[in-house]
């Protein structure tokens, strides 16, 4: 990877053996394989047994979690604030462990589609809820940056399985939740929903 960096450097003009860009790629090699770190990840170390459980059929709400990941069509980042919810069926799983499985899917060359998609199958096949929501909102920079340009524009994704599709009141109740942010940072921790930890 160092080679290609330098490579590349030197493609787009630049001196690779000048003082500001000598370390440059060891920079970046570092860099990426730390933002793609999630495809040597594995689930069920990640999740190390934090399956309870318990008595509990209500709506499970862990909101506001930041991400980054790498848009794969210009390697360019993404980020914003993902939002998952479950109603647990037998079993809940430990709440920090669900922004870790955020990390593990966004830290690979992703689109918003697909790593909303895995995010919300994970949650779906390891603890079989009766139902999981997630929604991300993300500012790419591949749209910002370069191309159109517009940068105050922000893509919304989600995928809705179980209660979540089938029972729309089920669904508005936990997209009201989500956009409770302002209240939820005026109250004292007691409302439904529990932030990252």
């Amino acid at each position: 990877m160092l080679d290609l960096v330098r490579r590349l450097l030197a493609e787009l003009g630049e001196d690779p053996s000048r003082e500001g860009l000598l370390d440059t790629p060891k920079r970046v090699e570092k860099a990426f394989k730390f933002l793609t770190s999630g495809y040597d990840a594995d689930i069920d170390d990640v999740l190390n047994g934090a399956l309870f459980t318990v008595d509990y059929s209500e709506m499970v709400i862990v909101k506001d979690i930041d991400f980054y990941s790498l848009c794969e069509h210009h390697l360019l980042p993404f980020f914003g604030k993902c939002h998952v919810a479950y109603i647990p069926s037998t079993k809940v799983i430990g709440l920090s462990k669900i922004p870790r499985l955020v990390d593990v899917f966004s830290r690979r060359l992703q689109v918003q589609e697909r790593l909303t998609n895995q995010i919300a199958d994970t949650l779906r096949d390891k603890i079989a809820p009766l139902g999981v929501a997630v929604v991300m909102e993300a500012t790419h920079l591949c749209m910002s940056m370069r191309g159109v340009e517009k940068q105050n524009s922000f893509a919304v994704t989600s995928a809705m399985h179980g209660a979540f599709r089938d029972d729309s009141r089920t669904r508005m109740e936990f997209l009201e939740l989500v956009k409770l942010r302002s209240a939820r940072d005026a109250t004292s921790p007691g409302m439904a929903c529990v932030g990252e930890d």
